[in-house]
């Protein structure tokens, strides 16, 4: 049995989404005190809600986790942040096999975002401490990104969906296991 290749336009359409999720974080205005939304958390959902191939979201997470690794502002947060996407990416594949499709955008929005954001915490305060109390960090930082990654995604989603569709791809909102 021979083993499907990868689609070259849905890996291309994976890194731009990551590229440009990388450069809106960086360029995106603080706003709540100086807080902004992880747009590259944002598009690596997007990436695995379009995108029907399991092993492209795996790709899409380590190389989102690398990535914000490097841009981090977070002091020794490099390990953590790899950490955090692989969690992350797992937990999202698992509710893209099970929460049914009208619900999945705004429910991976909201408990991807708490995953990608408990999972960086406890990895942080684990590996490297933190600048203040885990809680506090949890309901200062973790809750309003939520909200904002939420939206966000919520906003994108449709955007970025109808135009993958209009290239003759069909939208999948699960993600099927690799052949």
């Amino acid at each position: 049995m021979r083993r499907e290749e990868f689609s070259i336009r849905d890996l291309v359409l994976a890194a731009l989404l990551m590229g440009m999720g990388l450069v809106l974080h960086a360029v995106f205005p603080g706003i709540l005190g100086g807080m902004k939304p992880d747009f590259a958390l944002i598009m690596l959902f997007i990436v695995m809600l379009i995108i029907p191939d399991r092993r492209i979201s795996i790709i899409a997470g380590l190389a989102t986790g690398i990535l914000t690794a490097l841009t981090t502002s977070f002091p020794m947060g490099q390990v953590p942040n790899i950490i955090d996407k692989a969690v992350t990416t797992a937990a999202v594949l698992g509710m893209c096999a099970v929460i049914p499709k009208r619900f999945l955008v705004p429910v991976v929005g909201i408990l991807g975002t708490l995953v990608s954001g408990t999972a960086f915490l406890t990895s942080a305060l684990l590996l490297v401490g933190l600048p203040a109390p885990f809680a506090a960090l949890f309901i200062t930082v973790v809750l309003p990104a939520t909200i904002i990654n939420t939206v966000g995604l919520l906003v994108l989603y449709p955007i970025v969906s109808k135009l993958y569709s209009m290239q003759g791809q069909k939208v999948s909102q699960t993600v099927k296991p690799a052949k």
